[in-house]
């Protein structure tokens, strides 16, 4: 029973009180402009300054990690059948094989397209929502019908894609799954909650790569291509991994994630050439930095027993609390979190609580704005 006291104390630890006018509503009018909140593990002195002057505290031969995943419209509106009522479908992950949307099973068209894709999907309002419903999202041309339960929640969906392809439906139909907070925000602002156009393009890095995000890897929406090559100008260089985000990311810390040790599963990969670059740069002893949790969250869990990390595919559920031993983060570009929440947990286990906590105060004091659309840290 010691090891979930502990952990339980750290959760209630590492929160704080966010005013809610700092919840970042929008991005910045430009990515590299968000400000920047540099901290220093070793000496606690914090520094001011935009993203865009990120190369100041970076050097030739560190090695910046990338989540390249994409992220989906993964939230879709349909009409529930029999009934007619408004349904919310929000795609989780693909239910049977993959970890992005091309992930299907099932017949085929006459093109070789597959019909029907299957998914784990949060539904809401989920009471109304039964195994035999059918959902019309287009009539005609995509529906899907609910064909069993996942648990908490979740729903398993056939969607019909009537011999469209997936992909197109999707993009056509789908909305951006802009968080919750962020939707609430604008709501409160009285502005139209749902997504615009500059989200579809916004909430996604601009080195995003593979599809099956239903969150955004936020660190990285800072970076612009510009400033990117101005680092690799530098000296710098870049490493990619992917690991699809999950809803799951926004779900509070409770005592079972705690008790066990073990988060929602998300997938990750790492192929071969970038498990060899990032070995390379462990073993001449440079500087590794993720840029994001999700980066982390991928070293960590491929890491082999030497302590490095090892290509392929998988699932983690990894969670990581004060206490942890990093073997594969030297510095970390991240963002503001939420209270009590599984990332800013994993904040506070690489640089401390206390000095996070005193981070963000001065943060809020200085007008941050936090979360997804908000400003960022670098962590040395």
């Amino acid at each position: 029973m010691t090891a979930p006291r502990l952990c339980m104390i750290n959760s209630i630890v590492c929160s704080y009180d966010l005013p809610p006018d700092r919840i970042a509503r929008h991005p910045a009018e430009r990515r590299d402009e968000s400000r920047l909140l540099v901290l220093d593990r070793a000496t606690g002195a914090i520094y001011h300054r935009q993203f865009r002057d990120i190369g100041e505290f970076l050097r030739a031969g560190d090695l910046l990690v990338l989540n390249d995943s994409r992220v989906i419209p993964a939230r879709l509106y349909a009409h529930r059948l029999p009934g007619g009522g408004k349904v919310e479908i929000f795609l989780v992950s693909p239910a049977i094989g993959g970890c992005g949307p091309s992930a299907a099973n099932g017949s085929t068209d006459h093109s070789g397209h597959p019909a029907v894709h299957r998914w784990r999907a949060l539904v809401h309002p989920g009471k109304k929502v039964h195994t035999g419903d059918r959902l019309v999202i287009a009539p005609g041309q995509f529906d899907a019908q609910v064909v069993g339960y996942a648990g908490k929640g979740e729903r398993i969906i056939e969607f019909d894609t009537r011999g469209t392809d997936w992909q197109t439906l999707l993009e056509h139909y789908g909305h951006t799954p802009l968080p919750p907070y962020i939707l609430k925000a604008r709501k409160q602002a009285r502005e139209a909650p749902e997504d615009t156009p500059d989200d579809r393009v916004r909430y996604q890095t601009v080195y995003a790569a593979q599809p099956g995000s239903v969150a955004a890897p936020t660190a990285g929406l800072h970076f612009t291509e510009t400033l990117l090559r101005d680092l690799e100008s530098r000296g710098i260089e870049f490493a990619r991994v992917t690991l699809h985000v999950g809803p799951g990311t926004f779900q509070p810390l409770t005592e079972e994630h705690l008790a066990t040790g073990r988060l929602h599963e998300e997938a990750y990969n790492i192929a071969s050439e970038e498990a060899a670059r990032i070995r390379r740069a462990r073993s001449e002893g440079r500087r590794i930095i993720p840029v994001g949790t999700t980066s982390v969250r991928v070293l960590e869990s491929a890491c082999d027993a030497d302590g490095l990390p090892a290509a392929g595919s998988g699932t983690t559920q990894l969670l990581i609390a004060p206490g942890y031993s990093f073997r594969l983060a030297d510095a970390l570009v991240t963002n503001f979190h939420l209270p009590r929440s599984s990332l800013l947990l994993l904040v506070c286990a690489f640089a401390g609580c206390k000095p996070v906590l005193r981070a963000y105060a001065e943060a809020i004091a200085s007008g941050y704005r936090f979360y997804s659309y908000g400003d960022a840290m670098l962590i040395l």
